[in-house]
């Protein structure tokens, strides 16, 4: 998916990356800039009165995040858990 096709590139394409990353030690610094950013923008939503789709949106990123340290990466349920805001 390019771009101009993405409804929020800013961290939709960063997450893309991730998804097609399958190099191990590349991974965990992958994921730290993908919920970095994600959750900066999860901020600037709270901040706003009109973010639901994009919120939704980014549920299902971090979803796909959580899928990705574990299947990846091999991590427990434990260290699973994003960093709280």
């Amino acid at each position: 998916m390019s771009d101009e096709e993405l409804k929020y590139p800013q961290w939709q394409l960063p997450l893309q990356e991730l998804i097609l990353e399958f190099d191990r030690e590349k991974l965990p610094e992958q994921l730290q800039k993908v919920e970095t950013l994600i959750f900066e923008r999860l901020r600037q939503l709270r901040q706003g009165s009109d973010g639901r789709v994009e919120t939704l949106a980014i549920d299902d990123a971090l979803s796909l995040i959580r899928m990705i340290k574990h299947d990846r990466l091999g991590l427990s349920e434990s260290k699973l858990a994003a960093p709280r805001l």
